[in-house]
């Protein structure tokens, strides 16, 4: 095979290959509608979950943040980070989040860790 053809079948092979390329998640787009609907109610302003541990979720800043005690997502790891331990019940059982409540579904475990890994971008 020429160099040319080498060439082309690459280029051909590289333009079929970012056809399947995952979309990135992102916080406003995936994981805010997600975050809002199972976590703003305890941990925004004068929720029991921010008077507890200082943790805002209804902002991408607040959940960066973290608690006061650290962060809880670390970009890129998302076996580092507090959030999505506590979400898929990888920490105590009696600290599952949301507390209290129907736990997430495991697609939506899912989706914060992915949205994690891929860096966990706003």
């Amino acid at each position: 095979m020429s160099n040319k053809n080498i060439l082309a079948a690459l280029a051909v092979a590289g333009i079929a290959l970012s056809g399947c390329a995952e979309k990135p998640l992102t916080y406003e787009a995936n994981i805010k509608p997600l975050i809002e609907k199972k976590c703003v109610a305890c941990h925004s302003e004068g929720g029991e979950g921010t008077a507890k541990t200082g943790l805002r979720l209804d902002s991408y800043d607040g959940l960066m943040k973290g608690t006061r005690f650290g962060p809880i997502v670390i970009p890129g790891s998302s076996v580092s980070s507090t959030l999505y331990l506590l979400v898929a019940g990888k920490a105590d059982p009696s600290i599952r989040m949301p507390h209290g409540k129907e736990p997430m579904s495991q697609k939506e475990i899912d989706m914060i860790a992915k949205w994690i890994d891929q860096g966990a971008k706003k």
